[in-house]
């Protein structure tokens, strides 16, 4: 290895020219009284339900000697029924694959349809994920349009489509870091623009959907068999340290992944703390209803606080604008209180989280539009 502080360890190695450069995926883990920058959920999980876990994982237990189901064939039941009944259109188990969190799900999806001398495109500022696991398996990625108000421009997006045929289009609703919904509307032209140019995969990637004001866009999958919606159990459920994502698609989707899949890629504790979950979806999704008042107050109070405040479907807000967004971003850690910087200019994006810590975070802002202003 070299001595040299200003190279990195990474140049005497062999790895893939398009990766040199390359900055992992990460938020800062810092120890500070309130931390909301990942988009996790604050609650814990409800005592009835970690007891059910426990008991769930017992069982697995006592089978650990043996392979899990390699088709989560229960899991997938369950999450069919979860969807039919939250999301407006009968979903079959032949219709649903989950993974170990939903960046697993994306990186099977583009495993499948993307790959070397194919494309993926997504509207950026998004999900930094689609773009790093599109290059993470060889795919190419293209950057395309938003509006000023972070809502896509279907035209530009749809003439882009058009003009370079990409395999594989990302649609991410509500979108991360923005909260901007996208409207059924503009899925089904990008859609249609997408199957008219190659025709591609179009992946609408649903992670907050439970928190949004609009009804899910599951229904759209209904007659299309290229249209695949994403979701996770690690935000409205609670379970960010479960790591449990799922698609609902075309079962010759669902057929396709299967061939990219490791085997038993799902572990037994996995599926039987995931089931655990599925059977107390109403009390979860009461702390969701929790969560989307308190998003709505950050919303108002930010913007009484002056700020430029993006309409959020999501369980986050994107707030701004300042001319220094990374100091706007020290200045509130040095109140006790993290944030995500995004690298959207002059944005910041702060997690919904207890009234309490809300309350922190907001007296952080006017500690920090005080300064701002002096």
């Amino acid at each position: 290895m070299t001595g040299n502080p200003s190279v990195s360890p990474w140049d005497e190695l062999p790895i893939r020219d398009e990766l040199r450069g390359k900055s992992p995926y990460g938020a800062p883990q810092l120890d500070v009284p309130v931390r909301l920058n990942t988009n996790e959920n604050p609650y814990p999980l409800p005592e009835p339900l970690v007891e059910r876990i426990a008991e769930r994982v017992a069982e697995a237990a006592r089978q650990l000697n043996r392979y899990p189901d390699r088709d989560a064939v229960e899991l997938r039941t369950e999450l069919a029924r979860y969807l039919s009944r939250t999301a407006g259109l009968a979903v079959g188990p032949e219709q649903v694959w989950a993974a170990n969190g939903s960046n697993e799900v994306l990186q099977q999806l583009l495993q499948t349809f993307g790959g070397p001398g194919r494309t993926a495109i997504g509207f950026e500022p998004s999900y930094s994920m689609h773009a790093l696991i599109s290059c993470s398996t060889g795919t190419g990625w293209i950057s395309g349009p938003r509006n000023d108000d972070f809502t896509i421009d279907v035209g530009a997006a749809c003439q882009v489509i058009a003009e370079r045929k990409p395999d594989v289009v990302f649609i991410t609703s509500p979108n991360n870091p923005t909260g901007t919904a996208v409207g059924a509307e503009t899925v089904l032209a990008l859609y249609e623009a997408a199957q008219a140019a190659k025709p591609s995969l179009v992946v609408v990637d649903e992670a907050y959907a439970e928190f949004s004001h609009r009804p899910s866009l599951l229904p759209l999958i209904e007659g299309r068999p290229r249209l695949v919606l994403s979701r996770t159990m690690s935000k409205a459920f609670g379970a960010a340290g479960l790591r449990l994502g799922y698609l609902a698609a075309h079962p010759a989707v669902v057929d396709a992944v299967q061939l990219v899949r490791l085997p038993y890629h799902l572990s037994a504790v996995t599926q039987a703390t995931a089931l655990a979950a599925l059977e107390h979806t109403d009390t979860l999704l009461g702390y969701v209803d929790a969560l989307k008042t308190e998003r709505d107050r950050l919303v108002r109070e930010l913007r009484a606080l002056g700020c430029d405040v993006t309409d959020s479907d999501a369980n986050f807000v994107q707030f701004g604008r300042f001319e220094d967004a990374h100091a706007a971003w020290q200045t509130l850690l040095d109140h006790g209180v993290l944030v995500r910087d995004n690298g959207v200019p002059g944005r910041l994006r702060v997690t919904a989280g207890t009234p309490t810590e809300n309350d922190a975070f907001l007296d952080a802002v006017r500690e920090l539009m005080k300064e701002k202003s002096a």
